[in-house]
């Protein structure tokens, strides 16, 4: 498969150099085609990788990852453009992190709406499906990282496209069918980045991010 990544970051790095290994065909988008980062990361990849623009990227693929910075992903996606996202299930996998320097992070929205939603509002034609944004970008790609069963939450108005990614995610990344959890449609993203500050502070706590959470149901009596 085609597949666009945007974003040249940590988490874009992971989740493209997993997919160019699994046997895609992978182009990362930047705000330029010369990004140094996207570079640098085509040159190691191999020859099913290559860099773009953002545009570049989400005419090329058949799928596109938003792996952008969350405070920046609206720009980045209207640079992409709108034509070019049409009809594709976009994986959004940012959070809305305002890290700017001299302040502690804040999200840039949450409570009444989230970058999920305000990412399928401005691009109604895409079919969003919000997923992978609550653990390390290295956990995302590869779960058993993390012992034990632990769960990974996906939110989207399309059933469709959710069941697509679910099926793509324990295919290519190696997730457990089980330890998905839909949370319904794509209103749950609220849910899923308002548990960044948490997830910050208990990587602080556990002093690295491999980490991750598991529901744990009631029993049922016997």
């Amino acid at each position: 498969m085609k597949i666009a990544v945007l974003g040249s970051g940590m988490v874009g790095n992971a989740i493209a150099t997993k997919l160019v290994r699994v046997g895609h065909q992978v182009m990362m988008g930047s705000r330029t085609a010369a990004s140094e980062g996207g570079q640098k990361w085509a040159s190691a990849a191999g020859k099913s990788a290559q860099c773009g623009t953002f545009a570049d990227a989400a005419a090329f693929g058949e799928l596109v990852f938003n792996c952008t910075s969350g405070a920046n992903s609206l720009a980045a996606l209207r640079l992409a453009g709108a034509q070019n996202l049409r009809g594709k299930v976009l994986i959004d996998v940012a959070n809305p992190l305002d890290a700017s320097p001299g302040k502690a992070p804040t999200l840039t929205v949450c409570n009444q709406d989230s970058l999920g939603e305000q990412l399928q509002r401005e691009f109604p034609d895409a079919r969003v499906v919000k997923a992978l944004n609550t653990m390390n970008c290295e956990v995302m790609v590869q779960p058993s990282l993390v012992s034990g069963d632990h769960n990974l939450f996906l939110c989207g108005n399309d059933p469709g496209a959710k069941q697509q990614v679910a099926n793509w995610l324990c295919e290519w990344f190696g997730w457990k069918r089980g330890n998905l959890i839909d949370l319904g449609d794509i209103s749950g993203a609220r849910g899923t980045e308002m548990f960044l500050p948490l997830w910050l502070r208990l990587w602080g706590v556990m002093g690295n991010p491999h980490f991750n959470i598991r529901v744990v149901p009631r029993a049922e009596k016997s």
